[in-house]
């Protein structure tokens, strides 16, 4: 045991005396590794605070130009953040660099109608560190025009359509279109770019034409390139053609602005400043009293506004104004002293017999809506006799001169004739409603903001102008063309008449005609030539002095016969029982009483 620990105790001196000596060997050589160390760290200490101190000083130099750099003109700071590929030598920006180049007096109309907006723009892509080209987008969506309508129903500067507005919490009713409200439809486009910004992966491109197309025609686009192995970018798609140029127009406008000296185009200077202050008016608020208020003409208060499709603010918001920034407080004082009841007028109306919430909205230019919410109701029925609170504008028509009624028939004189609604029936389309009125199929879709290749839903309502002394002359013209021969009327057909059309006018099938004219379904009809119509003279006369009374009255009063229903009614005058029910406040299965009397609004009816 002794042995034992004697050996354990001289293996653990021989074990320390090894450690020391290798203590004293790591001893000697370590000053001169510490030296070399010591160099090598001081040196590069050294470098590294002289390239911390350059780059120091060219951060002190340009925070110093930065500071010293202010920006009046708002041109100046979307060119200095302007950061999109140029893409000049690309065929396509080359010829659209070219075309704004020769075309100044184009730029001057847009730089005009962006100053009120662009710097609510800029403000808003800066705080989402978006790119400032995209301040231009407007340019290509609209060329900053605030109203602008395409035909496939597009609207406003960003040209939201109806479906991707409201995916993008833009409300759209009869008092109010977000999608042409200047805050609400910039904060829309953002979001909307963001998010294809987002799902294209960070590609501008690939988010600009998803813009312009829809982002289900750029993903196939790009997943039918990559099953064909070519490349994916964006001049490599195969899309729309307008697409094509969509972002070829956007690259070339920034290449403009950019180097406006080298193509010799001047950008007028917009103030690097707000234009106009978010007023909160806390509730519905006439528009002429705005006017009134702030001493702006009421174009101008369109013009900040054009979401407002009325005389009024929406009943149900948002119950914001947007007002020059320089008469905002003024406003805001005027407005607090303001009695409430100055805001909006308010009319009590006494039902009369006949009378429904539609025609009264129709009358009192307002909506059912509002009507209803103003009087707390819970549905379209009113009784007779009692009385309702309508919301009704301060000025006549003709003062709200950029309401939406208003930009539909600008430009239109009183001597065109008087307006009037059409009821489309199955079968319409805007060609034939236009020659049986001899109205242009672009008046009438300009006259009803929609594309001339709009499909027509039966019930829709359409708005004409009609001139009286055109149509008395038509009418005239319709009795020298039907002869009396017996018991058969004969017609002669003139230009633009069709089987359809003929049929519609004497109240009769196609196929009826057919068979009295032997006639092939898909024969055309000839000028001249002439049809015989098995119908009673009686029945004629009536036709024409029914269209003759369309012209001239808004509604027809008749008078129950014993045998009469709501479906033969609507029968004999061309138009739908729900419209009956409508106009005279029914309902559908209440029987009619012989005596009583009805409305009707023809199928051609004035408003």
């Amino acid at each position: 045991m002794i042995n034992k620990t004697i050996t354990y105790y001289i293996l653990l001196m021989l074990f320390i005396l090894n450690g020391c000596s290798y203590v004293n060997k790591t001893a000697t050589n370590e000053p001169e590794t510490t030296s070399q160390s010591i160099e090598i760290e001081k040196q590069k200490v050294l470098d590294s605070e002289e390239f911390f101190s350059e780059e120091k000083v060219d951060e002190s130099l340009v925070n110093e130009v930065s500071e010293q750099k202010t920006y009046d003109n708002l041109w100046e700071v979307i060119q200095d953040g302007l950061v999109l590929e140029s893409n000049v030598h690309r065929k396509k920006v080359k010829d659209k660099i070219a075309w704004f180049g020769r075309n100044q007096q184009y730029i001057d109309r847009v730089v005009k109608r962006a100053e009120p907006y662009l710097y609510h723009i800029v403000i808003k892509l800066k705080e989402r560190n978006m790119p400032l080209d995209l301040a231009l987008l407007p340019i290509v969506e609209s060329a900053y025009q605030p109203f602008a309508l395409s035909p496939s129903r597009a609207s406003g500067i960003w040209q939201f359509i109806p479906a991707t507005g409201r995916r993008y919490g833009l409300k759209q009713n009869w008092w109010y279109d977000g999608r042409r409200d200047i805050v609400a439809s910039t904060n829309a486009a953002l979001n909307y770019l963001e998010a294809l910004h987002k799902r294209f992966n960070s590609n501008w491109f690939h988010a600009l034409a998803a813009y312009n197309s829809g982002e289900g025609n750029v993903e196939r686009a790009i997943k039918r390139n990559k099953k064909l192995g070519k490349k994916t970018d964006f001049w490599s798609l195969r899309l729309p053609p307008e697409t094509r140029s969509y972002v070829p127009s956007l690259l070339a406008i920034a290449e403009v602005l950019k180097n406006n000296e080298k193509y010799s185009v001047n950008f007028n200077s917009i103030q690097n400043s707000p234009y106009f202050e978010i007023i909160d008016v806390k509730s519905q608020i006439d528009l002429a009293t705005i006017s009134v208020l702030s001493g702006l003409p009421i174009d101008k208060i369109y013009t900040l506004n054009p979401g407002f499709n009325r005389w009024a603010t929406d009943p149900g918001g948002p119950h914001r104004v947007l007002l020059p920034i320089e008469i905002a407080e003024d406003f805001k004082n005027k407005l607090t002293a303001l009695p409430k009841k100055e805001r909006v007028v308010w009319k009590q109306h006494i039902i009369q017999k006949g009378e429904s919430l539609g025609l009264l909205a129709e009358r009192y230019k307002t909506s059912v809506s509002a009507i209803r919410e103003t009087n707390d109701l819970r549905g379209n029925m009113i009784r007779e006799g009692r009385s309702l609170l309508i919301p009704t504008a301060k000025k006549p028509n003709k003062f709200y001169s950029l309401s939406l009624d208003a930009r539909k028939f600008k430009g239109l004189k009183t001597s065109d004739g008087k307006r009037y609604t059409y009821i489309v029936k199955r079968g319409d389309n805007l060609w034939d409603i236009g020659r049986n009125y001899g109205i242009s199929v672009n008046q009438l879709a300009k006259w009803n903001g929609i594309s001339k290749k709009s499909f027509l839903r039966p019930k829709q309502k359409l708005i004409l102008w009609i001139n009286d002394t055109t149509h008395s002359k038509n009418d005239k013209v319709a009795k020298k063309i039907i002869k009396r021969s017996g018991s058969v009327t004969k017609y002669t057909v003139t230009e633009g008449d069709s089987l359809w059309l003929i049929a519609r006018r004497f109240d009769i099938h196609v196929a009826e005609l057919l068979e009295w004219n032997n006639l092939r379904k898909n024969k055309p009809l000839q000028p001249g030539q002439t049809l015989k119509l098995n119908i009673e003279a009686e029945k004629e006369e009536e036709n024409i002095i029914q269209t003759t009374v369309i012209h001239n009255e808004s509604f027809t009063e008749y008078t129950v016969k014993k045998g009469d229903s709501l479906w033969l009614i609507a029968r004999r005058f061309d138009i739908h029982v729900a419209e009956l029910l409508e106009w005279n406040n029914l309902r559908k299965n209440k029987p009619l009483q012989p005596g009583q009397t009805l409305v009707i609004r023809k199928n051609l009816t004035g408003a």
